[in-house]
């Protein structure tokens, strides 16, 4: 009776075990073929040389020597972390600044984050397009601006090798601010408000409440902020595409363009494109690993 009870029981849990495993079997497949499947298939094309017609061919290192060797590449490289560098903490800043500011009762509150949203819900080419008018050297917005309050000769910002790195970041922080703005608006409400009123009963000002409350209690909040931007920035394509092209003299390229232009651009040499995708996911990886083990010490410990 013992044996019989324990073999219907072995069997309900193998019946179980399969209609568990029929389950997860959609997202076990997906997993399979849109994440490992296409990371071993770069891991192997890095090391090919291939066209998307003929079979691939071994070349070994030929395409890290290949990429590793073209100015362009590093050009991307620099151009990616100039954006990393200002990109990052400016919309950091701004996007955690505007919800301080709007961090009171007002009859307009709905109408600012919705404002500070709406970049977030458009067309990236919509927005890529407005701000390339924008940024027009005779006839753009913001040089009539300038030429209005005295400045005669302004940049021709999209043109120019220097200013045009800088156009790209301006346009990209007022895309981004508002989705980050709404995530330090949440955690600034999750802050219990006794804190606020037992640093008011002690004299503290304004100033005061923000840096030794406010800021300590949204560290987790800043570092998921973090991450996300130096994903998303590592990511640009779309706007840079649209407004510069990657130019003038390769100045505005980013890593994914230079992974795009290798396979699609014209060259369709895949394994290029494959070095460039392994070293851009080195650098993410890196980064973020550097960040968890920064914020293990300073947030999540102190």
């Amino acid at each position: 009776m013992v044996t019989q009870t324990k073999t219907l029981a072995s069997r309900r849990r193998r019946r179980d075990n399969i209609f568990g495993y029929l389950f997860i079997s959609p997202q076990l497949l997906g997993l399979f073929l849109f994440v490992l499947f296409p990371v071993v298939a770069s891991v192997y094309l890095c090391f090919t040389q291939w066209n998307f017609i003929d079979f691939p061919v071994w070349v070994g290192l030929d395409n890290f020597k290949t990429v590793f060797a073209d100015r362009v590449f590093y050009k991307a490289v620099g151009s990616t972390a100039v954006y990393l560098v200002l990109t990052v903490p400016l919309t950091m800043l701004v996007s955690l600044t505007l919800a301080i500011l709007t961090n009171r009762p007002s009859k307009l509150l709905k109408f600012y984050r919705a404002a500070f949203f709406l970049p977030m819900v458009t067309s990236t080419v919509s927005i890529a397009l407005v701000w390339f008018w924008i940024y027009e050297p005779t006839s753009g917005i913001l040089n009539q601006t300038l030429r209005f309050i005295g400045i005669s000769e302004p940049p021709s910002w999209l043109l120019d090798v220097f200013w045009s790195k800088i156009a790209v970041v301006i346009m990209s922080i007022w895309l981004k601010m508002g989705y980050y703005y709404i995530i330090f608006d949440a955690g600034i409400k999750n802050i219990p408000k006794v804190l606020y009123e037992a640093a008011e009963m002690d004299g503290a000002t304004s100033f005061q409440k923000i840096k030794k409350i406010m800021i300590p209690l949204l560290s987790p909040v800043m570092f998921f902020v973090s991450i996300m931007l130096f994903i998303d920035v590592f990511n640009m394509f779309n706007e840079v595409y649209i407004m510069t092209k990657g130019g003038p003299d390769f100045s505005t390229y980013t890593l994914v363009m230079y992974i795009y232009f290798s396979a699609f651009g014209g060259r369709f040499n895949m394994g290029q494109a494959a070095v460039g995708s392994m070293v851009l996911f080195l650098f993410v990886g890196v980064i973020t690993l550097v960040q968890f083990k920064i914020a293990r010490k300073k947030v999540f410990y102190e």
